[in-house]
């Protein structure tokens, strides 16, 4: 029962601050560094199916740290490390197809890894992400559009999710053939993969 309550209360907290409809803001006490939350962080990606609709799929397990400096932006850095074996599509048989040797080619490539190596900010706190993608055996340049989300203490979420936490979404659109995954190219499936990182990060270092 007492498990329960936590639960209820933490939902309740949650929701109070979801029904203000804002965000807090990024400021300059935010700066540290960050360990990526896996339980409240996402990575989704988007492609065309058959020429008719899109397809979005997400990948489950996420870790990393990024840096956040307000005073030298140019500084902000970032890790990310992507499990591919977590994929999530919705359907297991669609899973195994695409951790076969035909897509991921999961047993010999288990992980996508973003490394960054420049942030270029804009006036709105965000910027240019720009690093080295490791994904299918090839590594190449690619730049994520990163927009901030809020930042700030979250005394109510307890231990390992509670603490001085900050939120970001960062997004870039790859060609799917630059890494060597041709399968079903053009009809089948597009070239063109969107992706999305929705990151929440706890504060390890001010």
């Amino acid at each position: 029962m007492a498990t329960l309550a936590l639960i209820a209360a933490m939902f309740g907290a949650a929701s109070n601050v979801f029904a203000q409809g804002q965000y807090q803001p990024l400021n300059d006490n935010a700066d540290g560094q960050y360990q990526i939350d896996p339980d409240h962080s996402q990575v989704f990606f988007t492609l065309g199916h058959v020429g008719i609709a899109p397809f979005t799929g997400r990948f489950n397990k996420i870790s990393g740290h990024y840096t956040i400096d307000s005073k030298h932006p140019g500084k902000n850095k970032a890790e990310i490390s992507i499990s591919v074996d977590s994929i999530d599509t919705n359907l297991a048989l669609r899973n195994e197809h695409l951790l076969s040797k035909e897509f991921f080619d999961a047993k010999n490539y288990p992980e996508i890894t973003f490394t960054s190596t420049s942030f270029v900010p804009n006036k709105q706190g965000g910027g240019n992400l720009h690093g080295l993608m490791s994904f299918h055996g090839v590594t190449r340049p690619e730049v994520f559009h990163v927009e901030k989300v809020g930042a700030g203490e979250v005394a109510y979420l307890p231990k390992p999710w509670g603490g001085y936490l900050s939120g970001f979404v960062a997004t870039t659109t790859i060609k799917r053939s630059d890494f060597g995954l041709m399968a079903y190219l053009p009809q089948g499936l597009s070239n063109d993969v969107h992706i999305t990182v929705n990151i929440e990060g706890i504060r390890a270092k001010p």
